[in-house]
């Protein structure tokens, strides 16, 4: 199939500039909104967990102009908000049953923009919406200082910048071009023997995973053929900024938020001893919550996915006023979960606590609990889920993983020069784990569960949990997101296209 290899390589390469035009504008649209009154139709949220609608829906009528599917009623929207599309090749001969179902999964939603932010530190050049607008404003030693990987300055022209660049807008416009490569390339055996699904998912950022949990619990159960994956490739970005771009990536640690409420008595700032003060018991228990974490009392450690990890990433005060004993405090903890950690002991460290027991003796109430995740989708939909996201690994020896390598070395290798240092793309496919969190996280199931068909698709069992084969290959480098100044090399769009165009059939070759 080496002729697939480099027509799959040419028409990503071709239609790289499609890539960027839909990124940049997924980018834009919330610019649209944010600053429009509410009865005008704006929406100062827009781009956010929970308000993607409108960049969904430009999306959706791309991917049909596009023709990244047959016929405009092969995408749509599925209940929780997800945007849906599959293509096949319904002529190849093979039965449906014995199809290889292959997803591709990337989150639509983004962190707040920052607008200012941007505006102030870079120099005003750059915007978090509109990208670069003047390059002689723009303050190149900020964003070398603040961003983990940039290519040299004469090269900067093949970057795009703005909210979502690196996490994960990149990743589901590559989406979009690799199944119109998929469709094109039909008759060449690009779509032979599989089904590939793709979705665009929403609030993965306020609530990791909880797009494919819908599926999990909502659509996988009792399916047809045709439906339960045998690999998921997630596109979140894959790029470290010392190890290389693109990596192929296998794993992750697990995460969950712990919410702590600590109750008081409000009482006049000038006669504290007639309160209970919840802020100062508070302070105390989130103090001794990161002495212990320092220490790594009560942590776990895991050779490929590292070590698990504590941090205090929220906190709301009720009180009356500047001058008054506050009522209450909760704080929420950040806990990321590596091999052999378990959600129940996590949040027993947080309760047995020594600090914690002397709020309580002093008379206050301190209430520990896993919270759930309430808010309703763009779409309605209430998750209602526990916020406890488990972690997942794919064997190296995995075919996925066998495969993926193998591609890589034949559709993106050949488009990379030699050497390469620190962020730059490399020959050799690397592989490795995330450090941060990913839609992975809402596609495990447990061990024991019989409801979803997974007979002959090799799915893997971890513990108590079990999963689709999955590993993570898309643009952006992890140290960029988040960041004032995200950006993605359009260099990596081109090849993460090549990589999702040619995997499926090669996953299917393997039998």
């Amino acid at each position: 199939m080496q002729n697939l290899d480099a027509r799959v390589a040419e028409l990503a390469e071709k239609y790289r500039p499609i890539a960027v035009r839909l990124l940049k504008e997924a980018i834009r649209i919330p610019a649209d909104y944010v600053d429009k009154p509410a009865d005008q139709g704006g929406d100062p949220r827009c781009g956010l967990s929970n308000h993607e609608g409108p960049r969904l829906q430009y999306l959706k009528s791309q991917i049909i102009e596009l023709g990244a599917v047959d016929k405009p009623e092969d995408v749509g929207f599925d209940e929780y908000g997800n945007l849906v599309w599959h293509v096949m090749d319904e002529g190849d001969g093979v039965a449906l049953a014995d199809k290889k179902v292959v997803y591709y999964d990337g989150h639509t939603d983004t962190v707040m923009a920052l607008r200012s932010q941007w505006e102030q530190k870079i120099g005003g050049g750059i915007h978090a919406y509109d990208g670069v607008k003047d390059w002689s404003k723009v303050d190149r030693g900020f964003l070398r200082r603040e961003l983990g990987h940039l290519p040299v300055d004469d090269e900067w022209d093949r970057l795009v910048f703005g909210r979502g660049a690196a996490d994960q807008l990149g990743g589901v416009c590559c989406q979009v071009v690799a199944t119109k490569i998929l469709l094109e390339l039909k008759g060449e055996g690009a779509l032979k023997g599989v089904i590939v699904r793709s979705y665009a998912t929403a609030a993965e950022e306020d609530n990791d995973g909880a797009g494919p949990m819908f599926m999990t619990q909502k659509v996988w159960p009792g399916a047809e053929a045709g439906v339960v994956p045998d690999v998921v490739i997630l596109t979140e970005g894959t790029g470290d900024s010392a190890k290389g771009a693109l990596g192929i990536y296998r794993g992750q640690r697990g995460r969950m938020q712990i919410e702590m409420v600590v109750t008081g008595r409000s009482c006049h700032g000038s006669m504290p001893w007639e309160g209970l003060n919840p802020m100062e018991f508070g302070s105390a228990i989130v103090a001794e919550a990161a002495a212990k974490y320092d220490a790594r009392e009560g942590f776990l450690d895991h050779e490929f996915l590292g070590h698990g990890t504590r941090t205090a990433s929220w906190a709301k005060l009720d009180t009356p006023s500047d001058c008054a004993v506050p009522d209450k405090l909760t704080v929420r903890f950040d806990r990321r979960l590596t091999v052999g950690e378990s959600a129940e002991q996590a949040v027993a460290d947080v309760e047995n606590l020594p600090s914690v027991a002397k709020a309580r003796a002093a008379g206050l109430q301190v209430d520990v609990y896993v919270p759930r995740y309430e808010e309703l989708t763009w779409t309605g939909y209430q998750p209602g889920n526990p916020q406890i996201y488990p972690g997942w690994m794919t064997p190296e020896d995995h075919p996925a993983i066998q495969t993926a390598a193998d591609v890589y070395r034949r559709v993106v290798a050949p488009s990379v020069p030699d050497g390469g240092a620190k962020g730059q793309l490399r020959k050799e496919p690397r592989i490795d784990r995330w450090i941060f969190s990913t839609d992975g996280v809402g596609f495990p199931i447990p061990a024991d569960d019989t409801s979803i068909d997974t007979k002959g698709k090799r799915w893997v069992t971890s513990g108590v949990v079990k999963h689709p084969a999955m590993f993570g290959c898309g643009p952006g480098i992890e140290q960029n997101t988040h960041k004032i100044g995200e950006c993605v090399d359009d260099r990596e769009l081109q090849l993460a296209v090549a990589m999702l165009a040619r995997f499926p059939s090669a996953y299917a070759e393997r039998g």
